[in-house]
């Protein structure tokens, strides 16, 4: 009696279960059914959720589009400034193009790489980088507009500092030899970076300061080697300019010179093959060609007259000197 009991209830137990997994299968069935009939209409009809997102991406292309017009726009007119600031602006000042090392140089492909693996990854990182782009190239152009409007304000002081004379009498030059890289250097023999003009001439020859400005450095150096006696004059506005090879000084360090001054003497000292000046500009640190500075359009009465002005105007300072101690 009692092992029929047990069958029994042993018997509902297991149908149950079957129950359960039957219903449970049918479940799993119809899911994977309705799965599959989703997946068939989502390929085979254009429902309303692909059409939103079809929208939503055309959108998005249309507004990338719109950017990159923007960009074109925006690099259009910086390139406008840059053209004014360079060849307008600066030539006014007689400056030269400010130069920011690595502004142009183009970010790696690390910082785009959150961009990379979508259906409009191409467009959406060439945009940004147009975007960085342009970013650097405003920066750029802002901060020489920056050194333009403070050349503005002290326009007649720059005036006359810049260099912007020949150093020697254009009349007394015997042979020119040009800045920039020389084939052969006369006492090293190898190829060489000349980072001036050097001016043959004859012994005694004078030089002048080519701007205002306040003497920077006197130096005797060395007998053979380099530089010999040179002055360096800072001329502000980030200009500096240097007289080398010299056979006399006449002035000192930190002292007041005027364009057209007399400051010393051409020889042969230093590293020098013969009498000649080794004459420099150096704008912010960087050696630049030194002909770019000079007036060449100045005839040598006109240097003449000039030179002489410059000796009128210091006697007369002198006398007005005497007159007041009187």
């Amino acid at each position: 009696m009692k092992e029929n009991i047990r069958n029994t209830k042993g018997a509902t137990s297991t149908s149950k279960r079957r129950n359960r997994y039957n219903i449970l299968r049918q479940v799993l069935i119809g899911f994977i059914v309705i799965s599959l009939l989703n997946m068939a209409i989502s390929y085979l009809f254009y429902t309303p959720k692909m059409h939103r997102i079809a929208t939503e991406n055309r959108e998005l292309v249309l507004k990338y589009e719109i950017l990159l017009d923007r960009i074109a726009s925006m690099q259009s007119k910086i390139e406008e400034i840059r053209h004014r600031d360079r060849f307008v602006y600066r030539r006014l000042f007689s400056s030269d193009t400010l130069n920011i090392e690595g502004v142009y140089t183009p970010y790696p492909d690390s910082k785009y790489a959150s961009l990379a693996g979508d259906e409009y990854s191409e467009l959406m990182i060439s945009t940004w980088q147009q975007l960085d782009a342009v970013t650097r190239q405003t920066y750029a152009t802002s901060r020489s507009l920056d050194e333009v409007q403070l050349l503005a304000k002290d326009k007649e002081q720059m005036s006359l500092a810049i260099p912007a004379i020949w150093p020697i009498d254009r009349t007394r030059l015997k042979a020119f030899y040009a800045f920039g890289v020389r084939k052969k250097h006369p006492i090293l023999k190898i190829r060489t970076m000349h980072k001036g003009v050097d001016m043959s001439t004859d012994y005694g020859v004078p030089v002048y300061a080519t701007g205002d400005g306040v003497v920077e450095k006197v130096d005797l150096g060395k007998r053979r080697r380099g530089y010999g006696r040179q002055i360096v004059i800072n001329h502000k506005f980030g200009y500096k300019t240097r007289y080398a090879h010299l056979q006399k000084m006449f002035v000192k360090a930190g002292e007041h010179v005027q364009r057209g001054q007399l400051i010393g003497e051409v020889g042969s000292t230093g590293g020098s093959t013969g009498p000649h000046l080794h004459y420099e500009v150096i704008y912010r640190n960087r050696n630049v060609n030194p002909v770019n500075y000079f007036n060449r359009n100045m005839t040598s009465d006109e240097y003449r007259q000039l030179m002489e002005n410059m000796k009128y105007n210091a006697t007369l300072e002198t006398d007005e000197g005497a007159s007041s101690e009187q």
